[in-house]
Formats: structure tokens, C-alpha cells, sequence
């Protein structure tokens, strides 16, 4: 078992940032790959990121290609989202996720590859 707990979300205005965090607790975090993920209200749930097992390899959804940015600390159990440029369509629910399978990074878009995920955190961007 993984348990994920997210933070760092909150209220900014358009063109501001944000980091997210999640940290894990359990099993070995540095055999997971890890993702995040956003809902907003009334739509699916939408791939963000991801990142590989190391941290060596990455995956963005084009939406946010260029103004975020997800990065790990194995030492510290934690993956992280640097979200820059805010824009209000950003404005969800974000959900960090452990997928135990390894694959190519690009196949973590799926949300039915991950195995755990954590209880979200709120990030409302202003216009």
C-alpha cells in the first residue's frame, strides 16, 4: 500500500504560480512512477504529468507543455508539480497518483495505469 497526500494548492491570480506537493508513505517510493492529474467541476478527470521511477524521464499534456513542471525527491518521498503562468482554465482539483507498472513514461496518460492516488488539493487561478 501507498498512501499519497497532496498540498501546496490554493487561490492565485492569473499568470501566478504554484508547487504542489505529494507526499507518499509506505512502500518504496522510488519503485513507483508517479503522476498528476486535475479535475474540474462537471468534467473528466485530465492527465497532467508524469514522471518515471528515477525522475530521468518525463510526460506533459500539451495544455501545460512549457508552464509546468513535475520533478521527484526520492529521499524525500515526494514528487512535486511547478505550475507557472496560471491561466483559469487551469482551475481544478489535482490529484498526484503511483502507478507500480513500468512503461514508457508517455503511457502514464492513462489514469488507468496508476494504482494509488491521493485525495486531492484544491488550485483556483483568478482572472
Amino acid at each position: 500500500q501507498v498512501q499519497l497526500v497532496e498540498s501546496g494548492g490554493g487561490l492565485v491570480q492569473a499568470g501566478g504560480s504554484l508547487r504542489l506537493s505529494c507526499a507518499a508513505s509506505g512502500r518504496t517510493f522510488s519503485s513507483y512512477a508517479m503522476g498528476w492529474f486535475r479535475q474540474a467541476p462537471g468534467k473528466e478527470r485530465q492527465f497532467v504529468a508524469a514522471i518515471n521511477w528515477s525522475g530521468g524521464s518525463t510526460y506533459y499534456a500539451d495544455s501545460v507543455l512549457g508552464r509546468f513542471t513535475i520533478s521527484r525527491d526520492n529521499a524525500k518521498s515526494t514528487v512535486y508539480l511547478l505550475m507557472n503562468i496560471l491561466k483559469p482554465e487551469d482551475t481544478a482539483v489535482y490529484y498526484c497518483a503511483a502507478a507500480s507498472a513500468r512503461l514508457s513514461v508517455r503511457f502514464y496518460s492513462n489514469y488507468e495505469r496508476f494504482d494509488y492516488w491521493g485525495q486531492g488539493t484544491q488550485v483556483t487561478v483568478s482572472s
